[in-house]
């Protein structure tokens, strides 16, 4: 457990010395916010979207560079195996992103006068759901491709039009039906959905039912795909 959160610790440090990831993560959604003066409405599509950031936009670049500089060959033979450097990844991505979703909720209540989430841990448990839901894409995006300038640009591939069709950038009412229809299937959102429940306080099953099903899928496929080297 020392040696996890010791390598927990490495990973965050690394992330946070990232600045494309930090400004996007942190300082991004502040810009929306303020452009959309404050409307505490927007702040559930925020917060998907910083996760999606860390989870698709920077994880898989990071692991398949890790795989590509022979990071994890070498790790096999150690005491700190692979598995552990990808989970103290996942912890890092997570803990980065729930940094900028507290800036921005703060942010929001207490320069805009927004209304707080009407339930906190209700909230916390769809952050932490959708975390784990874009970080299990992102893993899958890492075990199909090898080397971490091609994850890099298919992560952002990937992230930059769900962001804009799930409702975490602009409301998905603003969208015409045919892109509102593409939005439908798109796993980040559910992950809007149930973050939007958590912010009113009203419960909602099927969001948290989707995302834990995506993260058993995608978990799965990334352990059928994914090569150390």
């Amino acid at each position: 457990m020392k040696a996890f959160t010791a390598l927990t610790n490495t990973e965050l440090r690394l992330l946070l010395r990232d600045p494309a990831s930090m400004f996007f993560m942190t300082a991004f959604p502040l810009m929306l916010l303020v452009l959309k003066r404050g409307d505490s409405g927007a702040v559930p599509g925020y917060l998907a979207m910083i996760a999606a950031i860390g989870g698709m936009g920077a994880l898989p670049g990071v692991i398949a560079s890790y795989r590509e500089r022979k990071v994890l060959k070498r790790l096999a033979v150690t005491p700190v195996t692979p598995v552990m450097l990808l989970g103290a990844q996942l912890v890092a991505q997570i803990l980065a992103g729930l940094g900028g979703s507290v800036l921005l909720v703060g942010v929001s209540i207490t320069l805009f006068d927004g209304e707080p989430p009407g339930n906190v841990l209700l909230l916390a448990a769809a952050y932490l759901l959708c975390a784990v839901m874009v970080c299990a894409l992102g893993f899958v995006i890492a075990a199909l491709v090898r080397n971490a300038r091609g994850a890099n640009l298919v992560g952002m591939l990937v992230m930059f039009p769900m962001i804009f069709l799930s409702g975490a950038a602009v409301p998905r009412k603003a969208l015409p039906d045919s892109l509102r229809q593409i939005g439908d299937f798109l796993p980040l959102t559910p992950a809007v959905e149930a973050l939007g429940h958590g912010w009113a306080g009203t419960a909602a099953v099927f969001p948290f039912m989707i995302l834990a099903g995506i993260i058993v899928a995608g978990t799965a496929t990334a352990a059928a795909l994914f090569r150390w080297e």
